[in-house]
C-alpha cells in the first residue's frame, strides 16, 4: 500500500468512529464537535484526492462557518443541550431509514469506478472555471441559501426571547 492509501485509511477510520460517536452522542455540543472531526475528515480525504479547492470549501465553508452557526444557535435560544434533547424512542425506525440509505448508496456506486463505458470519461477541471461557474451561473443559490442559513438564526433567537419572556 502507499502513503495515500494509508493515509485515506487513518482518516477513513476516524471519520467513521466520529460520525458514530455523532449519532449516539447524548449531548448536543459534542455531538456538533464530532460533526467537526467527521466534516474535517472528509476534507482531509479531499486533500488526498489531489482537489484542494474543495477540500479547503470543505473546511472553511461546513466546519469553520455551519457548524459555529449551529453552535451559535444552540447557545443563543437556550435549547436543551443534554440527554433529555437526544433521548427519543424511535431508533428503530432510524436504523430501518439508515439501512435504506445505506442501501440506496452501495446501489449507486457499485460501478461508479469502472471507466468500461467509453462515453463515460472523468472530467478534469480548473480550479479557475469551477469558481466562474460557481460565482456567475450560480451566485443566486449561494446567496439564497446564506439568507435561508441568517433567518433560522434570528426566528431562533427571536423564538427563544419570547419564551423568556413568558
Amino acid at each position: 500500500m502507499s502513503a495515500q492509501e494509508y493515509a485515506f485509511v487513518v482518516l477513513a477510520l476516524v471519520g467513521t468512529v466520529a460520525a458514530f460517536r455523532l449519532v449516539t452522542a447524548r449531548n448536543v455540543v459534542h455531538a456538533a464537535l464530532y460533526l467537526v472531526v467527521t466534516l474535517a475528515m472528509v476534507g482531509g480525504v479531499y486533500l488526498i484526492l489531489a482537489a484542494e479547492f474543495v477540500a479547503w470549501v470543505q473546511i472553511l465553508i461546513y466546519v469553520g462557518a455551519i457548524v459555529i452557526l449551529f453552535l451559535f444557535g444552540l447557545m443563543l435560544t437556550k435549547a436543551p443541550i443534554g440527554r433529555e434533547a437526544l433521548d427519543n424512542q424511535q431508533r428503530g425506525i432510524a436504523l430501518l431509514v439508515g439501512l435504506g440509505v445505506l442501501a440506496g448508496l452501495v446501489f449507486l456506486i457499485q460501478n461508479a469506478f469502472h471507466w468500461s463505458d467509453p462515453k463515460i470519461q472523468p472530467i478534469h477541471v480548473t480550479t479557475g472555471a469551477l469558481g466562474e461557474s460557481l460565482f456567475r451561473q450560480y451566485v443566486l443559490p449561494f446567496e439564497a441559501v446564506s439568507f435561508l442559513l441568517l433567518a433560522a438564526l434570528i426566528g431562533a433567537i427571536v423564538l427563544s426571547r419570547k419564551d423568556e419572556r413568558s
